[in-house]
């Protein structure tokens, strides 16, 4: 058996079922929602129900705690979109700092010089990651970094909406929102609406990650997309070969690439065509 701790700030990862049934083993999917105290009950419950192996999301860096006594005790686990601090095992994770750093470019190259981020908590290697590529995005364009403008909440509709209050409590308000995943940038587009504000004549709102059913709001969401598919492809493969004894010593750590997709939600202030 396998399990996977889905965290609310990541698109849905698609375990491979077909390949795990191929192989004879039942995916069970536990939803922790970002809470430590309930991924650290599944963990402890579905390893005492015997499953072979896990496939986990981790919540924050604290789940290093659950997650290093297996490690000890060579309980095969992949983890997939958030590293652990020192912490050596089989990782799958997307390049979050290069595709916040070409989201952000992208927003200046069409004329934004003010861009709020609405962020995930420190204690998460996307959090870090993403906030870093939006800093760097920053500097090579010679704009200054604004603590202000950097917003960390809950990464789901709450947190994106509460957090797009603050942003527009400012007296002076960005031209543009680049929220941390597609949660917080639904939650965003609820707050301004609610304001009156109208994406992008407004302001301008992008986000990491693409879902599908986003698609259908108007307007079309620019986004930085994750291979999720790939996520769940890939970790079932490494898990299987962990449990079969076949990957060897040396952990394996996957990075995948991002894509910018670019729609009408941060149009140009400055006459620059959309890229």
């Amino acid at each position: 058996m396998t399990m996977r701790s889905e965290i609310s700030n990541t698109s849905a990862r698609r375990c491979d079922t077909k390949m795990m049934a191929t192989a004879g083993y039942r995916v069970l999917l536990c939803n922790s929602e970002g809470d430590l105290r309930l991924e650290r009950e599944y963990i402890e419950d579905l390893v005492a129900h015997r499953v072979e192996g896990l496939l986990l999301a981790p919540a924050s860096d604290h789940s290093r705690h659950s997650v290093f006594p297996l490690l000890r005790r060579e309980f095969p686990l992949v983890l997939i979109d958030r590293a652990l601090p020192n912490l050596d095992c089989d990782l799958i994770v997307s390049d979050s700092a290069a595709g916040a750093r070409r989201m952000t470019e992208h927003l200046i190259a069409v004329g934004h010089r003010s861009i709020a981020h609405i962020t995930d908590a420190e204690d998460t290697s996307t959090g870090r990651e993403r906030l870093r590529g939006y800093q760097e995005a920053l500097a090579a364009a010679g704009l200054s970094y604004r603590e202000d403008l950097v917003l960390r909440t809950t990464v789901d509709q709450i947190g994106g909406y509460r957090a797009t209050q603050q942003v527009l409590s400012m007296d002076r308000l960005p031209t543009a929102i680049f929220a941390v995943n597609n949660l917080t940038a639904v939650g965003a587009m609820k707050a301004l609406r609610e304001r009156g504000l109208s994406v992008p004549e407004d302001i301008g709102l992008v986000c990491f990650e693409e879902v599908e059913h986003l698609a259908v709001l108007s307007p079309f969401l620019t986004v930085i997309d994750q291979p999720a598919e790939t996520f769940g492809s890939l970790g079932a493969q490494l898990l299987l070969e962990r449990i079969a004894g076949k990957a060897g010593s040396r952990s394996r750590r996957i990075v995948l690439q991002t894509d910018l997709i670019v729609r009408v939600s941060c149009c140009s202030k400055t006459g620059v065509p959309i890229r």
